[in-house]
């Protein structure tokens, strides 16, 4: 099937998909950010996207302003059938009709629910046991069009939003081609999203990162994991930012070792066993992966054996 494709996308969620897109079909682009600064050095660099497009020999389009002429008259020479969104900025509407066959995103949630900037940290933080991905056809306001198709994807147990991401690029990837196929065909019928089932998943913050023991063991579980692993949920352990990437939990005081009961309020923890222990207000959670500031990431049983420390104490 000969198909023309324009791709717009930036971060690595979106790779994979762009690489299955370019062996099947014929990508004419790749829109994707501009350079921006990255890391400690502040080096500029290109993104994931675009540094992708380039191996595979793709022209590159980086507008500033998506609604700049110059930018929408080259779309419209290139003449796409298709646009394929996944993981870029919200479109205006000069843009997603010009290809012929229709101007779809990938959303990696189950919509109408998760809809917003961060679908697969807010399903970890809930709690889900199921998510999915869905591709629909973009309209004015953002995650509102009509559903094409949908992936349901069973979420792992103890899973991070960095597994989740990772289990769930490659599959947004298969969606996308399928879903090119379906506007292909032209023999389809779109699904209008319920409204009154509509929730949201807005951007989640560093600032907002900082884990209160004050709640339910899963619940605090859940919320490191949903974190993971950026922006890194944290708290605050011998005056230095201890960013927790991965924990376990146990509900109850009678499933955990005779050591952790002396542990009392929300926030105390201890050290003992090989295990580094924290009281929530109802449970323990037992941290497996942390990161101390200024240091690397490091397993809980690596970080002990250097550990010299009080190990008993209370996070601030």
């Amino acid at each position: 099937m000969s198909l023309s494709i324009v791709f717009m996308g930036t971060p690595e969620f979106a790779v994979p998909t762009l690489i299955e897109l370019n062996k099947k079909y014929d990508v004419k682009a790749v829109v994707t950010a501009t350079d921006k600064p990255q890391g400690r050095g502040h080096k500029v660099l290109p993104s994931p996207i675009k540094k992708t497009a380039l191996e595979l020999g793709l022209q590159v389009l980086q507008p500033n302003n998506l609604k700049d002429n110059e930018f929408i008259e080259t779309l419209k020479a290139i003449n796409p059938d298709i646009i394929v969104v996944v993981a870029f900025r919200i479109l205006p509407k000069e843009v997603f009709t010009i290809p012929r066959l229709g101007c779809f995103n990938i959303h990696a949630s189950l919509l109408p629910k998760y809809r917003g900037a961060a679908p697969i940290n807010w399903a970890i933080i809930n709690g889900e046991t199921v998510t999915g991905l869905t591709s629909f056809l973009i309209q004015e306001k953002v995650d509102t069009g009509s559903i094409l198709l949908q992936t349901v994807v069973p979420i792992p147990d103890g899973a991070t939003a960095g597994d989740l991401h990772d289990l769930m690029a490659p599959l947004a990837a298969r969606l996308s081609i399928d879903t090119c196929e379906l506007l292909a065909k032209g023999n389809y019928k779109t699904i209008p999203q319920d409204e009154s089932l509509a929730t949201s998943a807005p951007k989640i913050f560093s600032q907002n990162a900082k884990i209160n023991f004050d709640d339910y063991a899963e619940l605090v579980r859940n919320f490191i994991h949903g974190y993971s692993p950026v922006p890194g949920a944290y708290t605050i352990f011998d005056g230095k930012k201890m960013k927790i990437f991965r924990a376990d939990y146990e509900k109850c005081s009678c499933s955990v070792n005779e050591a952790f009961l002396s542990l009392q309020n929300p926030g105390e923890f201890l050290i003992e066993k090989g295990l580094f222990c924290v009281k929530c207000k109802a449970g323990y959670i037992f941290i497996k992966e942390l990161q101390i500031e200024g240091k690397k990431v490091t397993t809980v049983a690596d970080f002990i054996n250097g550990y010299k420390g009080e190990k008993k104490g209370m996070f601030q």
